[in-house]
C-alpha cells in the first residue's frame, strides 16, 4: 500500500431490495486520517452504503476496496478483523457492566480459564490514554452520562484495532458540550490515522469537523466537495436538489390564554421511578415553548402524561380548563395533536397502508366512518390530499407506511397531525432521523400551526431546533424545569450548562 492508495474505496456499490434500488453504482474514496462527512435525504441510501462497507449487506454490484485489495466482506465480525469497525447511533452497551467489561467483550483477556480483569482495567487505560479518551475503567456504565458512553463505544472499535470507523449520527443524544468534546476527539484521532465516515444531518458539523463530504440523493452519488468550499446552502442544495431555507422564518410570537398548564407534576415510569419531579409549566395559544434537555431527564413521561398515553402520579395538568385523563382519546377529543418521539412504536401501524396510517386516530369519526361502517371512498379522498399537500413521496396511498422513508414516516404523522386545527401541539423530537429537507417543511408547519392560534409545545434534544422555534425555553434535568430563558437574550452555551445540571 503506497501513500496514494485510499485506506477504502467503494466503486460501482449498487444494492437492490424489493421494488427498489437502494444504492445505484456509488462511488466513495476515503484516505487515512480523513474524516469524511457522508449526507444524504432520509432514502437517500446512506444507511445501505454503510451497511456494506461493514459486511451487513452485500453488494449486488460494484467492489470494495481495503488498502488498495478487493474485500469480500461476510459481516461484520469479518470487517472488525480487517480494522472497520461501526459506532452505531444507539449505544451498543450492556448497562450493569463496567466500561473495561464492556470494551472488551467478545475478545476478553484471560489468565487461565478465567477473565481475566486486571489486564482489562489495564489494557482499558492504556488505550483511553493513547486516544486521549479519558474513562475510567470500574466504572458502571448505567451510571455514565451518555457522553461518556460514547466514549466507551468508540474504546470498544479501537480496543479492536480499528484503522476505520464508520459513525452513525453520533451527536443525537449529546449535550453541546458533550459534541465539542466528541468533535475534538474525532479530530485527534484522525490526526493519529484513522480513517473516519461520519453520517450526521447537521450541518454545522459536518463543516466544523470534517475534510470532504461525499453527498448521496436518491440513491446515487451527486457528489464529493472539500468542506473547506462548501456552505450550509450549497450542501442542502446539494442533498435535495433545489435551493432549502434553512433558517426559519417567522414573526414574533402574540401569546394569549393558557392553553396546557401543569402543577407540581409528578410521574412515574413503567419502573415506578419517578422521572417527572413537580413540574410547573404554562404554554399559552399564539407560542412555542422548546423543552431542551439531554434524553432521559423525564421527558418522554411529561409528554406521556399530558397526552393522557401515561398516569399522572400527582399534581395535575389542565388543557383548555379540563383535567388530563389518563384516556389518550378523551385528551385528543380537546383538540390535541400529538407527534410522538418514537415514530415507529407510536405514531405508525407500519403494516397499515398510508391511508389508513392518516385517519388513525379519526377512522370512528364521520365522514370516515358511519353507523360504525368504514367509508373508504372519504379516507382515500383524504389521503390523496394529503399526501400531496405534505409532500409524501410514496407510489400509493395503498403503500404499507413500514416501506417509506424515516421522513416520510415523519410526514404522514405530521400531515395526520397538523392538517386540522389544534388547540395544542404536543410535538416531541419532531424531526429526528429526518434530512434537511424535511425539517424545513416540519418546522414550518409548526410556526403555521403557532399562528393559527395552537400552544405548541416542542421537546427537543436539537439545540438548534430549540433556537429556531421556540418563543420560550424550559430546561428540565432529572426530573425538574431548572431554567426558563429567551432564546433572543440566551447562548447555546448557557442553555447546555443548564441541560448538563450547572448553571
Amino acid at each position: 500500500m503506497t501513500n496514494d492508495t485510499p485506506l477504502l474505496e467503494a466503486r460501482g456499490l449498487t444494492k437492490r431490495f424489493p421494488g427498489v434500488i437502494a444504492n445505484d453504482q456509488v462511488d466513495l474514496v476515503l484516505h487515512r486520517g480523513e474524516i469524511l462527512g457522508l449526507l444524504g435525504e432520509n432514502g437517500a441510501g446512506k444507511s445501505t452504503l454503510v451497511k456494506m462497507l461493514f459486511g451487513i449487506h452485500q453488494p449486488d454490484e460494484g467492489e470494495i476496496l481495503l488498502r488498495g485489495e478487493r474485500i469480500t466482506n461476510d459481516g461484520p465480525g469479518e470487517s472488525i478483523a480487517r480494522g472497520i469497525s461501526m459506532v452505531h447511533q444507539h449505544f451498543q452497551l450492556v448497562p450493569p457492566l463496567t466500561v473495561a467489561e464492556n470494551i472488551v467483550l467478545g475478545a476478553e483477556p484471560v489468565r487461565g480459564l478465567r477473565f481475566d480483569k486486571g489486564a482489562a482495567n489495564d489494557r482499558v487505560r492504556e488505550i483511553s490514554e493513547r486516544y486521549g479518551l479519558t474513562v475510567e475503567p470500574t466504572d458502571v456504565v448505567e451510571q455514565l452520562p451518555v457522553g461518556l458512553q460514547q466514549r466507551v463505544e468508540i474504546l470498544k472499535a479501537l480496543y479492536r484495532g480499528a484503522e476505520l470507523l464508520i459513525l452513525d449520527e453520533p451527536t443525537a443524544v449529546l449535550t453541546p458540550q458533550e459534541t465539542d468534546e466528541l468533535l475534538a476527539i474525532l479530530r485527534d484521532l484522525a490526526a493519529t490515522g484513522v480513517g473516519i465516515i461520519f453520517i450526521t444531518h447537521k450541518l454545522r458539523e459536518v463543516l466544523d469537523v470534517t475534510d470532504r463530504v461525499t453527498v448521496l440523493r436518491r440513491g446515487k452519488s451527486v457528489g464529493t466537495v472539500a468542506t473547506a468550499e462548501a456552505t450550509s446552502a450549497s450542501l442542502a442544495e446539494l442533498m435535495v436538489g433545489r435551493s432549502v431555507v434553512l433558517r426559519v422564518d417567522k414573526t414574533a410570537a402574540e401569546p394569549s390564554e393558557p392553553v396546557l398548564t401543569t402543577s407540581e407534576l409528578r410521574v412515574r415510569d413503567d419502573r415506578k421511578r419517578e422521572l417527572v419531579s413537580g413540574v410547573d409549566l404554562e404554554v399559552r395559544s399564539g407560542e412555542i415553548l422548546g423543552i431542551a434537555g439531554v434524553e432521559g431527564n423525564g421527558q418522554r413521561e411529561l409528554v406521556e402524561a399530558v397526552t393522557g398515553v401515561r398516569p399522572i402520579h400527582a399534581g395535575h395538568a389542565t388543557i383548555v380548563g379540563q383535567r388530563v385523563a389518563h384516556d389518550p382519546r378523551s385528551v385528543r377529543e380537546l383538540g390535541v395533536a400529538y407527534i410522538p418521539e418514537d415514530r415507529e412504536r407510536d405514531g405508525l401501524v407500519g403494516v397499515y397502508s398510508i391511508a389508513d396510517n392518516l385517519v388513525l386516530t379519526s377512522y370512528h369519526t364521520a365522514p370516515f366512518a358511519r353507523t360504525g361502517v368504514r367509508q373508504f371512498p372519504a379516507i382515500r379522498q383524504l389521503a390523496t390530499k394529503l399526501v400531496e399537500r405534505f409532500d409524501v413521496r410514496t407510489p400509493s396511498i395503498e403503500t404499507p407506511v413500514s416501506s417509506l422513508s424515516g421522513g416520510n414516516k415523519q410526514k404522514v404523522i405530521v400531515a395526520r397531525e397538523l392538517s386540522v386545527e389544534n388547540q395544542l401541539v404536543v410535538a416531541s423530537q419532531p424531526t429526528r432521523g429526518v434530512d434537511v429537507g424535511s425539517i424545513e417543511f416540519i418546522h414550518q408547519q409548526l410556526i403555521d400551526a403557532r399562528d393559527k392560534g395552537a400552544a405548541v409545545l416542542l421537546v427537543s434534544a436539537e439545540l438548534d431546533e430549540i433556537f429556531a422555534l421556540a418563543d420560550r425555553i424550559a430546561v428540565i434535568y432529572e426530573g425538574r424545569i431548572v431554567a426558563e430563558l429567551d432564546p433572543n437574550t440566551t447562548s447555546r452555551e448557557e442553555v447546555g450548562l443548564y441541560m448538563a445540571g450547572g448553571g
